[in-house]
């Protein structure tokens, strides 16, 4: 991606029809804009790697792909949260890694961590780039150093079993690469985040990400049969058959790991035959309460559309205003899509929930809505970078609760928001949808406008503080999909408790015993 916005740079985003008269009505007032800044402008922290630790990189991975030359470090400063994007926007001297070092293979990964444990260099993992949550800071910690782990050379499909349906990449492979290489045999991973785009196989499995259409595929982790993995103590290696009763399953302590036990290098994966047909469908609501409840219904009855999504009417009507459909405002919106062998089977699927939905309230739409999304749902994190150009903020978070516990961490996330966020009397825009669901509860993904003050960070965090704390208040998880980083970390002992982060500290200690991992990320810094 670009060194300082969302996305590779070939497609601009641009603000949809209505959205900046949309702006200006909802949030008056003085404009703080953040232009970007010029590349040539950008100034980095200088590089302290000595010569004789990149020349030990250099002879694993080769002299071109151990670095310490600013183009290669101003492509590793971290993530794309709107902390990492205003900082992206700062004349100010940017944090940037020592070096960036590529290995091409779990080997050759192995033997960077050993060069980094025996010397003393933290070793930051990075794929995509993708963090929203301050995952892949070039963050040194109490060492010297650090090295951002660029995964990249290691995508490829090193194993197929088309009997089994199990395919296995390398840690740095794309999503777009993955779909690619499986289509070519008749496959689908059918993992889609937002972030599909850019983000990683290894990226996927450290964050324990859950793609749009997780209702049919199942969440990354569910998708997950065998794990390689390389750490400063050794290789480890997980999953050998479908199911095993040989003890605790020690892929979920990688599952999540976030790079700070160790590097995730190879994935296996459950695939599928690539589906023959897709219909699609939408709904309005009368209300969220209606719409949830419908949801709840059809999850729990066993229905299984590939997408399901609710938005609450707040952000129903802003996304039609801003694609200019001013006529069709009210109501709360759904939208499903379903997939099957045969158009038959799909429509079936489709017929179920419709006759579900009506039961409970909703109009059906046409399938516009739904396919108007899915042509877009890769787009919007783009929009951010737009928006800071004219002084809004725009930023999301998300969470997840049961379906009885639902309503209060809605209303509470929401007040936090608003509350923390009111500048000059004007209230932000806060928008909610349901993501993903599951017979047990839903996730909840708010997305949050506001009019930048002069000092956007902390205004954002203040914001992002308030939220998780309304969060944990309400029983709810600190996070659905987005992972812990360093953002969430603060908050991680609120849910798992004291000895829950000790059980994390004390894995990390066995895997890692000088703490070169992704220092601060998950567990923060080991006491």
């Amino acid at each position: 991606m670009q060194w300082d916005a969302w996305g590779d740079g070939s497609a601009p985003a641009r603000l949809p029809v209505g959205a900046k008269a949309l702006i200006s009505t909802l949030l008056p007032g003085r404009a703080h804009p953040v232009p970007r800044i010029p590349r040539a402008d950008l100034v980095l922290t200088p590089s302290t790697i000595p010569d004789a630790d990149l020349e030990a990189l250099a002879a694993i991975v080769g002299a071109p792909s151990a670095s310490r030359e600013d183009a290669v470090r101003a492509l590793h400063l971290g993530g794309k949260s709107t902390p990492d994007l205003l900082a992206r926007r700062s004349r100010q001297p940017q944090r940037a890694p020592d070096g960036v070092v590529s290995p091409a293979s779990h080997t050759e990964t192995l033997a960077v961590l050993a060069v980094c444990a025996e010397r003393g260099i933290a070793v930051v993992p990075f794929g995509g780039g993708t963090s929203v949550v301050g995952g892949v800071d070039p963050d040194a910690g109490s060492h010297a150093h650090v090295l951002a782990l660029d995964l990249s050379r290691t995508a490829g499909l090193i194993a197929f079993d088309e009997r089994s349906l199990l395919a296995t990449f390398g840690a740095g492979t794309t999503g777009p690469q993955a779909e690619q290489l499986l289509r070519e045999k008749g496959c689908t991973l059918g993992h889609f985040p937002q972030s599909y785009e850019f983000a990683t196989i290894g990226g996927f499995a450290a964050t324990r990400s859950s793609g749009q259409a997780s209702r049919g595929y199942g969440r990354f982790d569910d998708l997950v049969h065998a794990l390689r993995i390389a750490t400063p103590a050794g290789e480890v290696e997980l999953g050998r058959a479908p199911a095993s009763a040989a003890g605790p399953d020690l892929r979920e302590l990688f599952l999540g790991s976030e790079g700070a036990f160790g590097v995730l290098t190879e994935v296996t994966v459950r695939i599928r035959p690539v589906p023959s047909a897709t219909a699609y469908g939408s709904w309005s609501f009368p209300d969220f309460e209606a719409g949830a409840e419908a949801l709840r219904e059809v999850t729990q009855r066993g229905i299984r559309p590939a997408v399901l999504r609710l938005s609450d009417a707040a952000e129903t009507r802003v996304n039609a205003a801003m694609g200019g459909h001013v006529t069709r405002m009210s109501g709360c919106l759904a939208v499903a899509t379903f997939e099957a062998m045969s158009a038959a089977e799909a429509e079936a699927i489709g017929g179920r929930i419709d006759a579900a939905f009506r039961a409970h309230g909703a109009k059906p739409r046409s399938e516009d809505p739904a396919r108007s999304w899915e042509r877009g749902r890769f787009a919007a994190p783009a929009l951010r970078d737009t928006l800071l150009d004219i002084g809004v903020l725009a930023e999301t978070l998300e969470t997840a609760a049961t379906w009885s516990g639902l309503p209060a961490v809605k209303s509470a996330v929401t007040e936090a928001l608003t509350d923390s966020l009111v500048s000059d009397g004007t209230k932000p825009i806060v928008m909610c949808h349901i993501s993903h669901v599951y017979p047990a509860g839903a996730s909840l993904y708010f997305t949050v406008i506001a009019a930048l003050n002069a000092d956007p960070v902390a205004q954002w965090r203040r914001a992002k503080d308030a939220a998780s704390r309304a969060i944990l208040a309400t029983g709810a998880t600190i996070t659905h999909h987005h992972a812990v980083g360093r953002d969430h970390e603060p908050y991680l002992e609120g849910e798992i408790g004291a000895l829950g982060v000790e059980l994390l500290r004390a894995v990390k200690r066995t895997l890692d015993p000088r703490g070169i991992m992704n220092p601060g990320a998950l567990v923060g810094r080991d006491p």
